[in-house]
């Protein structure tokens, strides 16, 4: 779909050996890229890899990205330490021989510290690459769900937006049909009001009272405002076919067809034309919310 929105989500859970992990991927309307990061400490090594992949995927938007990494059950390994326990044997023997007291028990023995050692399991080298790499694959699916999304709200605006440029189309030629009306009834009010006032006393010559009222006519012609509505009409409906980034263009478009509906509000001379202008500034301002989600 040529349209693509700035707004998705993305999600990705993973796991190996004792280490489970879970992607979140949010992303919000933005000026350009902006990549927000949350690693663990261990994994700082990553962002440059995940910045450059998503950077291939995405082109605008805030980026949040996030990764949760819990590691399973405690897995150390029990260990007797040989040399003290040996030590410690040989100390209560002399206890015993000399006082006579009651030995002592296995129990008692494996209580006393220093005895029996926890060994917390070493990732090897090999085991820390395969559990990168592992998470990076988790990070492209994400990174492809993220795109899914967008690319799935994009093509509810595409239909939106391309609605709201058909509506747009047909107010302005609305207001071209009643635009020819409007300037005839116009110049013919003017010129009953220049007869009224030649065969009144006045200051002011009659070439001098024509020229006022053509002044007064010209000014309300808005031909051009109107022309340049339907270019930009046609301008819209072939960026919304464009495989390439349009938001941006659409953005700048949105802002023409603003000022020319207000010059066209400004200029109209009655008010049934007005209501067409302010119907076209509604339906500018409606497209201009979808267009600033756009990619």
């Amino acid at each position: 779909m040529p349209v693509v929105s700035m707004t998705g989500y993305g999600h990705a859970d993973g796991e190996i050996g004792a280490f489970r992990w879970t992607w979140d991927l949010r992303s919000v309307n933005g000026r350009g890229l902006d990549l927000r990061l949350r690693l663990p400490s261990d994994l700082q090594g990553l962002e440059t890899v995940l910045r450059e992949k998503a950077g291939k995927t995405l082109r605008r938007g805030n980026i949040q990205i996030s990764l949760q990494l819990s590691q399973g059950p405690n897995t150390a390994q029990i260990k007797i330490n040989q040399e003290a326990l040996h030590q410690v044997l040989a100390a209560l023997a002399e206890i015993e021989r000399q006082s006579g007291l009651a030995p002592s028990t296995a129990s008692g023995i494996l209580g006393i510290r220093g005895i029996v050692e926890q060994i917390e399991p070493q990732e090897t080298e090999a085991e820390r690459e395969a559990r990168h790499a592992a998470i990076l694959r988790s990070f492209d699916e994400a990174l492809a769900m993220l795109g899914a999304s967008r690319a799935n709200e994009g093509a509810r605006k595409h239909t939106l937006i391309k609605a709201q440029v058909e509506e747009i189309g047909r107010l302005t030629s609305a207001a071209e049909a009643r635009a020819a009306g409007a300037v005839a009834l116009l110049r013919q009010r003017l010129t009953d009001q220049l007869a009224a006032l030649l065969d009144a006393p006045s200051a002011l010559s009659p070439d001098r009272l024509a020229a006022e009222v053509a002044l007064l006519v010209t000014k309300a012609d808005i031909r051009e405002e109107i022309d340049r509505l339907h270019a930009h009409v046609a301008h819209a409906r072939e960026l919304l076919e464009d495989k390439g980034q349009t938001g941006r263009k659409l953005d700048f478009l949105v802002q023409e067809f603003n000022r020319e509906a207000n010059t066209l509000c400004s200029k109209s001379p009655e008010t049934a034309l007005t209501r067409i202008g302010l119907d076209l500034k509604a339906q500018i301002d409606q497209m201009r919310e979808q267009v600033q989600n756009i990619e």
